[in-house]
């Protein structure tokens, strides 16, 4: 009896740790929020049952997601030791799937992600191309360097709104908003979750703000970004004459506001992952604002 119910297990393991690993509701996000971008911010909105069935549109998300994917696993390949000290429940690679097995997922879904997005446009294929270039380079050493690191995903977040541009070019400056909202919020994020993992990532020789600056510092200069990333919102919505947008993100204002306060307030692993899944959130409502942009 017990040899017929491991391999059930093992088959079972093996399913839901590849799910884990490729974070599959953070590429559901992904996915939905490209096609709202089309739908309520570029359109025209009339014509949604049209977008939704855009063959180009598929294409070009499917290939987002197989990139990001490749991402998350080559971020866990590489950071195997590190997550053990921080999060080792969530440690996948090596426990679920084996090293090798989690590379060559990598590379073919970095060869799918590019071929898909050639065959919607030789613009969309570079992107991805430095995009899959960018996620290995900050997996394998950024991700350990002082700032570079938490850019690059940021830019990478943002450049999945942006990217649609490319092959839908209406409505850009309004897409180019909420990229960069995307873009500040996750570098928000990304310099908190520093913060959260400084444990880890000192017993592993990283050089994160955190670690090199001290956690008073770095809160500081998250202080200055959160101050550019407001500023540059209602610029950007004055610009556009876009008072619907303007009154959007006063009410943004106020997740914003307790984000603040609780930055100035946190000193614990335990803080730090509330004021991350807070960013999250705000996150979320800024993407629900489209509805109304």
């Amino acid at each position: 009896m017990n040899v017929s119910v491991r391999p059930r297990v093992r088959i079972r393991d093996f399913v839901a740790g590849s799910v884990r690993l490729v974070r599959m509701s953070n590429l559901l996000i992904v996915a939905i929020t490209q096609y709202f971008t089309r739908i309520l911010l570029i359109g025209p909105r009339s014509e949604w049952k049209k977008i939704i069935s855009d063959p180009d549109l598929f294409i070009l998300s499917l290939s987002t997601v197989c990139i990001a994917a490749a991402g998350y696993i080559i971020n866990d390949y590489f950071d195997i030791k590190i997550d053990i000290v921080n999060k080792p429940e969530r440690v996948v690679v090596g426990r679920y799937l084996k090293r090798r097995w989690a590379m060559g997922a990598h590379q073919v879904l970095n060869v799918l992600g590019a071929a898909l997005g050639l065959i919607v446009s030789p613009w969309i294929f570079l992107v991805n191309v430095i995009s899959i270039t960018s996620l290995w380079f900050y997996s394998e050493r950024y991700k350990r360097a002082p700032f570079i690191g938490n850019l690059i995903v940021s830019l990478l977040t943002g450049a999945t709104l942006f990217i649609l541009t490319l092959h839908y070019p209406a409505n850009r400056k309004l897409v180019f908003i909420y990229a960069v909202f995307s873009f500040f919020i996750s570098l928000i994020r990304e310099i908190v979750k520093d913060m959260e993992d400084i444990r880890g990532d000192q017993a592993h020789g990283c050089r994160t703000l955190p670690i090199i600056w001290g956690i008073r510092r770095t809160k500081n200069f998250l202080y200055g970004i959160i101050f550019v990333f407001v500023t540059s919102l209602f610029s950007m919505a004055d610009k556009l004459n876009n008072n619907i947008l303007a009154v959007l993100f006063l009410l943004l204002l106020i997740p914003i506001g307790w984000l603040v306060y609780s930055l100035t307030r946190s000193d614990t692993r335990r803080d730090f992952k509330k004021i991350s899944s807070l960013c999250k959130i705000i996150m979320l409502l800024g993407l629900v604002t489209m509805l109304w942009a």
